[in-house]
Protein backbone atom coordinates (compact mmCIF):
# COMPACT_ATOMS: atom_id res chain seq x y z
CA UNK A 1 0.00 0.00 0.00
CA UNK A 2 2.78 2.52 0.47
CA UNK A 3 3.85 2.10 -2.53
CA UNK A 4 0.48 3.53 -4.26
CA UNK A 5 0.08 7.00 -5.26
CA UNK A 6 -2.15 8.98 -3.30
CA UNK A 7 -5.14 9.12 -5.85
CA UNK A 8 -5.34 4.87 -5.49
CA UNK A 9 -5.18 4.92 -1.87
CA UNK A 10 -8.39 7.37 -1.65
CA UNK A 11 -9.85 5.81 -3.99
CA UNK A 12 -9.66 2.14 -2.21
CA UNK A 13 -10.28 3.88 1.64
CA UNK A 14 -13.53 5.79 -0.19
CA UNK A 15 -14.79 2.11 -0.62
CA UNK A 16 -15.33 1.89 3.42
CA UNK A 17 -18.08 2.35 5.35
CA UNK A 18 -18.88 0.90 8.89
CA UNK A 19 -17.66 3.16 11.43
CA UNK A 20 -15.34 0.50 13.06
CA UNK A 21 -13.57 0.10 10.25
CA UNK A 22 -13.06 3.79 9.18
CA UNK A 23 -12.01 4.15 13.03
CA UNK A 24 -9.19 1.78 12.70
CA UNK A 25 -8.11 2.98 9.55
CA UNK A 26 -7.55 6.61 10.61
CA UNK A 27 -5.28 4.90 13.09
CA UNK A 28 -2.77 3.42 10.67
CA UNK A 29 -0.76 6.32 9.08
CA UNK A 30 -0.90 9.86 8.73
CA UNK A 31 -1.38 9.07 4.79
CA UNK A 32 -4.18 6.96 5.49
CA UNK A 33 -5.53 9.71 7.61
CA UNK A 34 -5.83 12.38 5.32
CA UNK A 35 -7.37 9.88 2.77
CA UNK A 36 -10.16 9.17 4.58
CA UNK A 37 -11.54 12.91 3.83
CA UNK A 38 -12.93 11.47 0.67
CA UNK A 39 -14.91 9.14 2.57
CA UNK A 40 -18.73 8.38 0.49
CA UNK A 41 -20.56 6.79 2.90
CA UNK A 42 -20.85 5.93 6.69
CA UNK A 43 -22.96 3.27 8.31
CA UNK A 44 -23.24 3.59 12.44
CA UNK A 45 -24.32 -0.05 13.32
CA UNK A 46 -26.77 -0.66 16.36
CA UNK A 47 -23.75 -1.92 18.79
CA UNK A 48 -21.31 0.76 17.31
CA UNK A 49 -20.40 2.19 20.75
CA UNK A 50 -20.88 -0.72 23.23
CA UNK A 51 -17.56 -1.10 24.16
CA UNK A 52 -16.16 2.28 23.52
CA UNK A 53 -13.38 3.40 25.82
CA UNK A 54 -13.07 7.27 26.46
CA UNK A 55 -14.94 10.38 27.53
CA UNK A 56 -16.49 11.39 24.41
CA UNK A 57 -20.02 10.71 24.14
CA UNK A 58 -21.21 8.95 21.11
CA UNK A 59 -22.82 11.66 19.46
CA UNK A 60 -19.28 13.66 19.33
CA UNK A 61 -17.32 10.56 18.13
CA UNK A 62 -19.78 10.75 15.23
CA UNK A 63 -19.53 14.11 15.11
CA UNK A 64 -15.72 14.43 14.83
CA UNK A 65 -15.14 11.35 11.89
CA UNK A 66 -18.18 13.51 9.99
CA UNK A 67 -16.20 16.42 10.36
CA UNK A 68 -13.01 14.87 8.68
CA UNK A 69 -14.83 13.96 5.52
CA UNK A 70 -15.48 16.25 2.69
CA UNK A 71 -17.96 14.85 0.71
CA UNK A 72 -19.98 12.40 2.49
CA UNK A 73 -23.18 11.12 0.15
CA UNK A 74 -24.54 8.75 2.34
CA UNK A 75 -24.95 8.53 6.61
CA UNK A 76 -26.12 5.81 8.38
CA UNK A 77 -26.85 5.75 11.98
CA UNK A 78 -28.40 2.41 14.28
CA UNK A 79 -26.97 3.91 17.54
CA UNK A 80 -28.74 5.71 19.79
CA UNK A 81 -28.22 9.45 19.12
CA UNK A 82 -29.94 13.13 20.73
CA UNK A 83 -31.45 15.58 18.57
CA UNK A 84 -28.73 18.05 19.40
CA UNK A 85 -26.18 15.47 18.04
CA UNK A 86 -28.46 14.98 14.81
CA UNK A 87 -28.53 18.76 14.27
CA UNK A 88 -24.66 18.80 15.25
CA UNK A 89 -23.83 16.34 12.29
CA UNK A 90 -25.91 17.90 9.56
CA UNK A 91 -24.56 20.93 9.96
CA UNK A 92 -21.69 19.46 8.84
CA UNK A 93 -22.55 17.71 5.93
CA UNK A 94 -25.61 18.86 4.80
CA UNK A 95 -24.25 20.53 1.34
CA UNK A 96 -23.35 16.61 0.14
CA UNK A 97 -25.51 14.38 1.87
CA UNK A 98 -27.92 12.67 -0.61
CA UNK A 99 -29.14 9.48 1.61
CA UNK A 100 -30.22 9.72 5.25
CA UNK A 101 -31.29 6.84 7.25
CA UNK A 102 -31.97 6.96 10.91
CA UNK A 103 -32.73 4.43 13.73
CA UNK A 104 -34.93 7.11 15.65
CA UNK A 105 -36.32 4.89 18.67
CA UNK A 106 -38.65 7.29 19.64
CA UNK A 107 -41.88 5.72 19.09
CA UNK A 108 -43.02 5.20 22.55
CA UNK A 109 -41.42 8.94 23.76
CA UNK A 110 -43.73 12.06 23.67
CA UNK A 111 -41.60 14.25 25.47
CA UNK A 112 -39.35 13.99 22.33
CA UNK A 113 -41.95 15.41 20.48
CA UNK A 114 -41.55 18.43 22.76
CA UNK A 115 -38.14 18.44 22.40
CA UNK A 116 -36.94 22.12 20.06
CA UNK A 117 -35.99 20.76 17.54
CA UNK A 118 -36.95 17.34 17.93
CA UNK A 119 -35.43 14.67 15.78
CA UNK A 120 -37.51 15.01 13.06
CA UNK A 121 -37.11 18.84 13.26
CA UNK A 122 -33.42 18.62 12.74
CA UNK A 123 -33.66 16.67 9.05
CA UNK A 124 -35.21 19.88 7.59
CA UNK A 125 -30.99 20.97 7.53
CA UNK A 126 -30.44 18.31 4.95
CA UNK A 127 -32.13 19.97 1.88
CA UNK A 128 -30.46 17.83 -0.24
CA UNK A 129 -31.77 14.45 0.00
CA UNK A 130 -32.86 12.07 -2.29
CA UNK A 131 -33.59 9.41 0.08
CA UNK A 132 -34.72 9.05 3.38
CA UNK A 133 -35.49 6.20 5.66
CA UNK A 134 -36.31 6.28 9.61
CA UNK A 135 -36.91 3.61 11.95
CA UNK A 136 -39.20 3.37 14.82
CA UNK A 137 -40.62 7.21 15.06
CA UNK A 138 -42.86 8.96 16.64
CA UNK A 139 -44.96 11.39 14.40
CA UNK A 140 -47.62 12.86 16.57
CA UNK A 141 -46.54 16.74 15.68
CA UNK A 142 -46.46 17.90 11.72
CA UNK A 143 -42.59 17.73 11.64
CA UNK A 144 -40.84 21.51 10.81
CA UNK A 145 -39.86 20.83 7.35
CA UNK A 146 -39.93 23.13 4.69
CA UNK A 147 -39.60 21.31 1.12
CA UNK A 148 -37.31 18.71 -0.19
CA UNK A 149 -37.26 19.33 -3.54
CA UNK A 150 -34.43 16.68 -4.51
CA UNK A 151 -36.43 13.67 -2.36
CA UNK A 152 -37.07 11.14 -4.08
CA UNK A 153 -37.33 7.87 -1.73
CA UNK A 154 -39.44 8.27 1.81
CA UNK A 155 -39.33 4.81 4.02
CA UNK A 156 -40.98 5.17 7.40
CA UNK A 157 -40.85 1.40 9.41
CA UNK A 158 -42.49 0.84 12.53
CA UNK A 159 -43.78 4.43 12.99
CA UNK A 160 -46.44 5.85 15.07
CA UNK A 161 -48.27 8.50 12.91
CA UNK A 162 -51.42 11.06 13.07
CA UNK A 163 -52.69 11.58 10.34
CA UNK A 164 -52.39 15.88 10.16
CA UNK A 165 -48.50 14.91 11.18
CA UNK A 166 -48.63 12.55 7.88
CA UNK A 167 -50.17 14.84 5.68
CA UNK A 168 -47.38 17.47 6.67
CA UNK A 169 -44.40 15.29 5.70
CA UNK A 170 -45.71 14.00 2.87
CA UNK A 171 -46.82 17.54 1.73
CA UNK A 172 -42.68 18.43 2.30
CA UNK A 173 -42.03 15.94 -0.24
CA UNK A 174 -43.58 17.03 -3.16
CA UNK A 175 -41.23 14.84 -5.94
CA UNK A 176 -41.61 11.48 -4.54
CA UNK A 177 -41.32 8.98 -6.52
CA UNK A 178 -41.29 5.87 -4.04
CA UNK A 179 -43.17 5.82 -0.79
CA UNK A 180 -42.67 2.96 1.81
CA UNK A 181 -44.95 3.15 5.06
CA UNK A 182 -44.70 0.00 7.14
CA UNK A 183 -45.71 -1.29 10.49
CA UNK A 184 -47.44 2.13 11.03
CA UNK A 185 -50.23 2.49 13.48
CA UNK A 186 -52.65 5.45 14.21
CA UNK A 187 -53.87 6.07 10.90
CA UNK A 188 -57.33 6.85 10.56
CA UNK A 189 -57.59 8.59 7.18
CA UNK A 190 -54.70 9.30 4.45
CA UNK A 191 -54.28 11.35 1.47
CA UNK A 192 -52.14 11.36 -0.94
CA UNK A 193 -51.78 13.19 -3.94
CA UNK A 194 -48.04 13.02 -5.45
CA UNK A 195 -48.01 13.81 -9.11
CA UNK A 196 -44.58 11.88 -9.90
CA UNK A 197 -45.25 8.87 -7.61
CA UNK A 198 -44.38 5.27 -8.79
CA UNK A 199 -44.10 3.03 -5.74
CA UNK A 200 -46.28 3.20 -2.99
CA UNK A 201 -46.22 0.48 -0.41
CA UNK A 202 -48.14 1.12 3.14
CA UNK A 203 -48.81 -1.21 5.89
CA UNK A 204 -51.08 0.20 8.38
CA UNK A 205 -52.06 -2.11 11.77
CA UNK A 206 -54.02 -1.92 14.42
CA UNK A 207 -57.96 -2.08 14.26
CA UNK A 208 -57.73 -2.25 9.85
CA UNK A 209 -60.32 0.63 9.46
CA UNK A 210 -57.92 3.06 8.09
CA UNK A 211 -59.28 5.00 4.56
CA UNK A 212 -56.93 5.59 1.85
CA UNK A 213 -57.58 8.16 -1.11
CA UNK A 214 -54.34 8.25 -3.31
CA UNK A 215 -54.07 10.85 -6.32
CA UNK A 216 -51.20 9.62 -8.20
CA UNK A 217 -50.88 9.63 -12.21
CA UNK A 218 -48.22 7.76 -12.25
CA UNK A 219 -48.33 5.12 -10.10
CA UNK A 220 -47.65 1.86 -11.48
CA UNK A 221 -47.09 -0.88 -8.14
CA UNK A 222 -49.42 -0.16 -5.28
CA UNK A 223 -49.74 -2.70 -2.24
CA UNK A 224 -51.91 -1.94 0.67
CA UNK A 225 -52.09 -3.07 4.04
CA UNK A 226 -54.45 -2.29 6.82
CA UNK A 227 -57.36 -0.06 4.30
CA UNK A 228 -60.85 -0.73 4.73
CA UNK A 229 -61.89 1.85 2.17
CA UNK A 230 -59.44 2.76 -0.77
CA UNK A 231 -59.83 5.05 -3.46
CA UNK A 232 -57.71 5.35 -6.29
CA UNK A 233 -58.86 7.66 -8.91
CA UNK A 234 -55.94 7.84 -11.04
CA UNK A 235 -54.89 3.90 -12.30
CA UNK A 236 -53.89 4.40 -16.01
CA UNK A 237 -50.15 3.31 -15.51
CA UNK A 238 -51.18 1.06 -12.62
CA UNK A 239 -49.62 -2.35 -13.67
CA UNK A 240 -49.09 -4.13 -9.82
CA UNK A 241 -51.92 -3.94 -7.42
CA UNK A 242 -52.18 -5.62 -4.08
CA UNK A 243 -54.68 -5.16 -1.15
CA UNK A 244 -54.78 -6.73 2.08
CA UNK A 245 -56.46 -6.48 5.26
CA UNK A 246 -54.96 -8.73 7.97
CA UNK A 247 -54.97 -6.11 10.94
CA UNK A 248 -54.79 -6.72 14.08
CA UNK A 249 -55.63 -4.64 17.20
CA UNK A 250 -52.45 -5.20 19.49
CA UNK A 251 -50.42 -1.94 19.26
CA UNK A 252 -48.26 -2.08 22.26
CA UNK A 253 -44.77 -1.13 21.36
CA UNK A 254 -40.74 -1.90 22.71
CA UNK A 255 -38.82 1.20 21.32
CA UNK A 256 -36.06 -0.67 22.22
CA UNK A 257 -36.47 -4.16 20.49
CA UNK A 258 -37.77 -2.84 16.86
CA UNK A 259 -36.33 -5.66 14.87
CA UNK A 260 -38.55 -8.10 17.10
CA UNK A 261 -41.66 -5.85 17.28
CA UNK A 262 -41.79 -5.67 13.63
CA UNK A 263 -41.35 -9.29 13.27
CA UNK A 264 -44.44 -9.53 15.71
CA UNK A 265 -46.32 -7.60 13.92
CA UNK A 266 -46.04 -9.30 11.05
CA UNK A 267 -47.51 -12.68 13.20
CA UNK A 268 -49.92 -11.20 14.61
CA UNK A 269 -51.34 -10.06 11.04
CA UNK A 270 -51.02 -13.50 9.95
CA UNK A 271 -53.00 -14.86 13.10
CA UNK A 272 -55.57 -12.44 13.40
CA UNK A 273 -56.74 -12.10 9.89
CA UNK A 274 -60.71 -12.24 10.96
CA UNK A 275 -60.33 -8.47 12.28
CA UNK A 276 -59.43 -7.14 8.82
CA UNK A 277 -61.83 -6.14 6.28
CA UNK A 278 -62.55 -4.70 3.04
CA UNK A 279 -65.51 -2.83 2.44
CA UNK A 280 -65.15 -0.11 -0.23
CA UNK A 281 -62.73 -0.08 -3.46
CA UNK A 282 -62.80 2.77 -6.01
CA UNK A 283 -60.61 2.57 -8.76
CA UNK A 284 -62.14 2.87 -12.23
CA UNK A 285 -60.63 0.83 -15.49
CA UNK A 286 -57.22 -0.64 -14.56
CA UNK A 287 -56.37 -0.87 -18.43
CA UNK A 288 -52.33 -1.38 -17.52
CA UNK A 289 -52.91 -3.67 -14.81
CA UNK A 290 -50.96 -6.94 -15.18
CA UNK A 291 -50.62 -8.38 -11.64
CA UNK A 292 -53.29 -8.42 -9.31
CA UNK A 293 -53.64 -9.69 -5.02
CA UNK A 294 -56.81 -9.83 -2.82
CA UNK A 295 -55.77 -11.06 0.68
CA UNK A 296 -57.63 -10.94 3.69
CA UNK A 297 -60.68 -12.87 5.48
CA UNK A 298 -63.59 -10.95 4.69
CA UNK A 299 -64.23 -8.78 1.61
CA UNK A 300 -67.92 -7.15 1.08
CA UNK A 301 -68.75 -9.14 -2.30
CA UNK A 302 -69.55 -5.65 -3.96
CA UNK A 303 -65.42 -4.99 -3.81
CA UNK A 304 -64.36 -8.29 -4.98
CA UNK A 305 -66.73 -8.34 -7.90
CA UNK A 306 -65.89 -4.97 -8.88
CA UNK A 307 -62.31 -5.35 -8.59
CA UNK A 308 -62.70 -8.74 -10.84
CA UNK A 309 -64.99 -6.68 -13.42
CA UNK A 310 -61.97 -3.73 -13.65
CA UNK A 311 -59.13 -6.24 -13.96
CA UNK A 312 -60.03 -7.85 -17.12
CA UNK A 313 -56.42 -7.38 -18.90
CA UNK A 314 -54.67 -9.09 -15.80
CA UNK A 315 -52.09 -11.27 -16.49
CA UNK A 316 -51.33 -12.45 -12.69
CA UNK A 317 -54.71 -13.13 -10.28
CA UNK A 318 -53.95 -13.66 -6.78
CA UNK A 319 -56.70 -14.68 -4.21
CA UNK A 320 -57.12 -15.75 -0.96
CA UNK A 321 -59.79 -14.56 0.90
CA UNK A 322 -62.12 -16.33 2.69
CA UNK A 323 -65.48 -15.09 3.31
CA UNK A 324 -67.43 -12.39 2.12
CA UNK A 325 -70.28 -10.51 4.01
CA UNK A 326 -71.19 -7.19 5.29
CA UNK A 327 -69.98 -6.22 8.71
CA UNK A 328 -69.83 -8.98 11.43
CA UNK A 329 -71.49 -11.42 8.93
CA UNK A 330 -68.97 -13.85 7.50
CA UNK A 331 -70.69 -15.43 4.27
CA UNK A 332 -69.58 -17.56 1.80
CA UNK A 333 -68.74 -16.70 -1.80
CA UNK A 334 -71.97 -16.96 -4.48
CA UNK A 335 -71.50 -18.82 -7.13
CA UNK A 336 -69.13 -18.11 -10.41
CA UNK A 337 -69.85 -19.12 -13.43
CA UNK A 338 -66.37 -20.99 -14.67
CA UNK A 339 -66.84 -19.79 -17.93
CA UNK A 340 -68.13 -16.44 -17.98
CA UNK A 341 -65.05 -16.00 -15.52
CA UNK A 342 -62.24 -17.00 -17.67
CA UNK A 343 -63.97 -15.17 -20.52
CA UNK A 344 -63.50 -12.15 -18.85
CA UNK A 345 -59.85 -12.52 -18.29
CA UNK A 346 -58.91 -13.28 -21.63
CA UNK A 347 -54.91 -12.71 -20.49
CA UNK A 348 -54.54 -14.54 -17.51
CA UNK A 349 -51.24 -16.51 -17.34
CA UNK A 350 -50.99 -17.60 -14.06
CA UNK A 351 -54.12 -17.66 -10.97
CA UNK A 352 -53.35 -17.78 -7.48
CA UNK A 353 -56.46 -19.40 -6.43
CA UNK A 354 -57.07 -20.27 -2.56
CA UNK A 355 -59.73 -20.00 0.40
CA UNK A 356 -63.20 -19.44 -0.50
CA UNK A 357 -62.66 -18.51 -4.36
CA UNK A 358 -61.65 -21.91 -5.38
CA UNK A 359 -65.00 -23.06 -3.71
CA UNK A 360 -66.99 -20.51 -5.70
CA UNK A 361 -65.82 -22.09 -8.67
CA UNK A 362 -66.73 -25.61 -7.94
CA UNK A 363 -70.36 -24.82 -7.24
CA UNK A 364 -72.85 -27.17 -8.94
CA UNK A 365 -73.92 -25.05 -11.55
CA UNK A 366 -70.45 -23.35 -12.25
CA UNK A 367 -69.58 -25.23 -15.19
CA UNK A 368 -72.95 -25.74 -16.86
CA UNK A 369 -72.19 -23.43 -19.47
CA UNK A 370 -69.17 -25.13 -20.85
CA UNK A 371 -69.70 -25.30 -24.58
CA UNK A 372 -67.45 -27.37 -27.23
CA UNK A 373 -65.98 -24.56 -28.34
CA UNK A 374 -64.54 -23.17 -24.93
CA UNK A 375 -60.65 -22.59 -24.33
CA UNK A 376 -58.68 -20.39 -21.60
CA UNK A 377 -56.37 -19.01 -23.84
CA UNK A 378 -53.67 -17.76 -22.27
CA UNK A 379 -53.55 -19.53 -18.90
CA UNK A 380 -49.89 -21.18 -17.83
CA UNK A 381 -49.94 -21.71 -14.30
CA UNK A 382 -52.59 -22.72 -11.65
CA UNK A 383 -51.75 -22.82 -8.04
CA UNK A 384 -54.70 -24.25 -5.67
CA UNK A 385 -55.30 -24.40 -1.95
CA UNK A 386 -57.42 -27.39 -1.15
CA UNK A 387 -58.32 -27.55 2.54
CA UNK A 388 -61.15 -29.84 2.91
CA UNK A 389 -63.12 -33.00 0.84
CA UNK A 390 -66.56 -30.95 1.15
CA UNK A 391 -68.02 -31.11 -2.91
CA UNK A 392 -65.19 -33.00 -3.97
CA UNK A 393 -67.02 -34.20 -6.73
CA UNK A 394 -67.39 -30.20 -8.29
CA UNK A 395 -63.96 -29.51 -7.31
CA UNK A 396 -62.21 -32.28 -9.05
CA UNK A 397 -64.47 -31.47 -11.92
CA UNK A 398 -63.09 -27.88 -12.16
CA UNK A 399 -59.96 -29.01 -11.51
CA UNK A 400 -60.19 -31.55 -14.28
CA UNK A 401 -61.80 -28.23 -16.43
CA UNK A 402 -58.80 -26.66 -16.15
CA UNK A 403 -56.69 -28.56 -17.54
CA UNK A 404 -59.03 -29.75 -20.41
CA UNK A 405 -59.57 -26.16 -21.30
CA UNK A 406 -56.51 -24.77 -20.19
CA UNK A 407 -54.54 -25.69 -23.57
CA UNK A 408 -51.33 -23.72 -23.03
CA UNK A 409 -51.22 -24.82 -19.29
CA UNK A 410 -47.65 -25.92 -18.37
CA UNK A 411 -48.12 -26.09 -14.74
CA UNK A 412 -50.69 -27.20 -11.90
CA UNK A 413 -49.77 -27.02 -8.35
CA UNK A 414 -52.60 -28.37 -5.65
CA UNK A 415 -51.52 -27.48 -2.24
CA UNK A 416 -53.26 -29.76 0.31
CA UNK A 417 -53.45 -27.86 3.80
CA UNK A 418 -54.42 -28.84 6.97
CA UNK A 419 -57.03 -31.03 5.34
CA UNK A 420 -58.48 -33.47 8.58
CA UNK A 421 -61.27 -35.41 8.91
CA UNK A 422 -62.43 -38.69 9.77
CA UNK A 423 -64.69 -39.74 7.00
CA UNK A 424 -64.01 -41.61 4.90
CA UNK A 425 -64.45 -39.14 2.15
CA UNK A 426 -60.98 -37.67 2.83
CA UNK A 427 -59.14 -40.24 1.53
CA UNK A 428 -61.22 -40.76 -1.60
CA UNK A 429 -60.71 -37.70 -2.51
CA UNK A 430 -57.15 -37.49 -1.74
CA UNK A 431 -56.69 -40.62 -3.95
CA UNK A 432 -58.51 -38.41 -7.00
CA UNK A 433 -56.14 -35.79 -6.65
CA UNK A 434 -53.45 -38.46 -6.99
CA UNK A 435 -55.20 -40.21 -9.66
CA UNK A 436 -55.29 -36.62 -11.53
CA UNK A 437 -51.53 -36.22 -10.56
CA UNK A 438 -50.59 -39.43 -12.05
CA UNK A 439 -52.38 -38.69 -15.31
CA UNK A 440 -51.24 -35.49 -16.14
CA UNK A 441 -47.57 -36.01 -14.17
CA UNK A 442 -46.04 -33.24 -16.77
CA UNK A 443 -47.92 -31.25 -15.27
CA UNK A 444 -49.74 -31.61 -11.74
CA UNK A 445 -47.79 -31.40 -8.83
CA UNK A 446 -49.02 -31.86 -5.25
CA UNK A 447 -47.72 -30.34 -2.12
Amino acid sequence: MDSLPDAIIQYILSHLSNARDVAACNCVSKRWRESLTYLRSLYFPRNSFDSRPGSYSSDTVVWKMLSATACLEELVVYSPFTSAGLASWLSLVHSSLKDLELRMDNVMDYQACLDSPSKLDCIAAAKKLKSLKLWGVLMANPPKWDVFENLLCLEIVGARLEDPALSAALGACPNLTNLVLLACEGVRSVSIELPYLEHCKLDFYGSGNCSLSLTCPQIELLEVQGCSWIRVRETTCLRNLSIANNAGKDSTYDPGMLFSQLCRILIIGLLCDALGRVYMVDFGKLSALESLSMRGVQWCWDAISKMLEWSNEVKHLYMKVEFTGDLEALLPFPEVDFVEFFNSHPKLQKFDIQGAMFAALCQKNSLKNVEPGFVIPCLEEVVVQVRSPLNAEQKMNTLESLLKYGKNLKKMVIRILQMKSSHSSTDEFFDEICRLRFMNRKIVRIE
